[in-house]
């Protein structure tokens, strides 16, 4: 078994990193720490989990830490992370860290969008976790930089097709819909229950931090430079996001030929689903996995491909894909503790 600790263990991200390391075939638990709960059993502030996680929550300590973990995940703000990392990487720990900090190959774009990088020298060996894209780097890597859900759902659609002769790199729009555990725990009026009941709004247009971080990896995989229009959206959901992508076409391009460009891709991705062409994705169906649901459609008329994916931000989104990283380090199956089946409804 592999001794973990979760680092920030009662925020959204972090108690789904505990549910879903409390049921993995090859994972000991053995710290969970939190600032504000510190002292606190984790079922008194997730009841959900009496009996299942017995742990008390301990204030962060890079010593205590190291002694009762080999793999740590960091589930703390952007710029804190950076803080606490490179101890631990000092100790010769494996670390997933679900923060932006370690996510920029390019720190000057990190300090753009955030503030200054306090441990530069890790982005050259952190690898981005997008074990669709990089699996035989994650295998490798001591540390991961876990990717933001809304690069997720908007890079698996694409990554397979932006090298494609048809698309036209220079006009893809993605439009997101996020549920309202992907702002986190943290008190706040805009998630306020009145203030997103009944109410669907755009926020941070043209201004997302996560929009230079799919700049970026679609850059480097694409071999040029590619600037995507990005629109968030907050939709009166706990958890699931939405994105549907508009890219235009230079030729004309079929169905079929699409479907064999995901199909080929993604033919050997355990957490991908490609829907019939008759089907399009639903938050619904991905709700509580580690899938991402994909689908497409060729708009002749207006000569454009619609991309549209379903993931929950919480766990293909953020924890599942991190533990999804984990297993890719340590060399166990890619699936384990991330099989369970979708609820049908």
């Amino acid at each position: 078994m592999v001794k973990v600790a979760v680092i920030g263990g009662t925020g959204y991200a972090g108690a789904e990193l505990v549910r879903v390391l409390s049921g993995h075939p090859h994972v000991e638990l053995t710290m969970i720490t939190s600032r504000r709960y510190e002292g606190r059993p984790f079922s008194d502030i997730y009841p959900a989990m009496a009996g299942i996680v017995n742990l008390t929550c301990r204030a962060f300590s890079e010593e205590a830490v190291s002694k009762s973990a080999d793999v740590v995940f960091t589930a703390l703000p952007h710029e804190i992370s950076m803080g606490v990392v490179p101890g631990l990487i000092d100790q010769g720990k494996k670390v997933i860290d679900l923060s932006a900090d370690f996510r920029f190959k390019d720190p000057a774009l990190y300090e753009a969008w955030y503030e200054p990088h306090q441990a530069k020298e890790l982005l050259k060996t952190a690898v981005y976790g997008l074990p669709e894209l990089h699996f035989n780097d994650i295998q490798k890597a001591s540390l991961v930089g876990n990717p933001g859900c809304y690069p997720t759902s908007v890079l698996l659609p694409l990554m397979p097709l932006i090298k494609a002769p048809f698309i036209d790199p220079d006009t893809i729009i993605a439009d997101s819909k996020s549920g309202t555990s992907g702002a986190g725990r943290s008190v706040s009026l805009t998630t306020h229950f009145c203030e997103v009941n009944e109410a669907f709004k755009a926020y941070n247009v043209a201004a997302h931090r996560h929009n230079p971080e799919m700049d970026e990896v679609l850059s480097l995989f694409a071999g040029r430079t590619i600037h995507i229009t990005f629109t968030p959206h907050l939709v009166p959901i706990t958890r699931g996001m939405l994105t549907t992508i508009y890219v235009g076409l230079k030729e004309d391009v079929s169905t079929r030929d699409v479907a064999s460009f995901l199909d080929s891709f993604y033919a050997d991705k355990p957490f991908v689903r490609i829907c019939p062409m008759s089907r399009f994705p639903n938050t619904m169906y991905v709700r509580g996995t580690n899938y991402c649901d994909i689908g497409f459609h060729v708009a002749e008329r207006t000569k454009r491909l619609i991309l549209i994916s379903a993931i929950d931000n919480l766990v293909k989104g953020a924890s599942g894909q991190a533990v999804q990283n984990m297993n890719i380090m340590l060399g166990f199956a890619e699936t384990a503790g991330l099989d369970q089946p979708p609820f049908p409804l």
